[in-house]
């Protein structure tokens, strides 16, 4: 069985230039991972069904495990770890904390990044809207209460 060739792949991830070498069919989310060793970014799925593997390109959420790396050539992508300022948690990130918005963990990274893109694009969020944006992001764990109230808390707290 021959390798599919590899080609070279650049982008900026958590404001930092990045480049590496990958095979055609490599998706985003095994680049971020394997090729990045930024494992906050989780796969769940495969589908595009659980949203564990969200992150932000060019200021939109998108999910990466259906997106290839060569897709996200040139562009800026923000990962979970991209978020917090130093020691100084992003102000969703405090919520969930607050809230108790996580239980074992696996997908608040992509849950945090949808309510990060949720905040950004709407305004006045309430508890119907807040469901409704995250259907794409599955918990295995938590009835949603408290993710929602971790949404809400946030969105009070950031300016517009």
């Amino acid at each position: 069985m021959a390798l599919s060739p590899m080609t070279a792949v650049s982008m900026t991830v958590n404001g930092k230039p990045v480049s590496g070498e990958v095979e055609g069919r490599t998706l985003l989310v095994q680049f971020i991972r394997e090729n990045l060793e930024l494992t906050g970014t989780h796969v769940g799925c495969d589908t595009s069904q659980c949203g564990a593997c969200v992150i932000h390109m060019d200021g939109r959420a998108v999910k990466a495990c259906t997106m290839l790396a060569l897709q996200a050539e040139g562009s800026s992508i923000t990962t979970i770890e991209g978020l917090a300022k130093g020691d100084e948690l992003h102000p969703v990130q405090k919520a969930f904390k607050e809230n108790h918005g996580l239980q074992c963990g696996f997908c608040t990274p992509g849950m945090i990044m949808t309510a990060v893109d949720m905040i950004d694009r709407i305004p006045n969020l309430d508890e119907e809207t807040v469901r409704a944006e995250l259907e794409g992001n599955i918990c295995r764990c938590t009835g949603y209460h408290n993710i929602v109230k971790s949404v809400l808390d946030a969105a009070e707290k950031t300016p517009a």
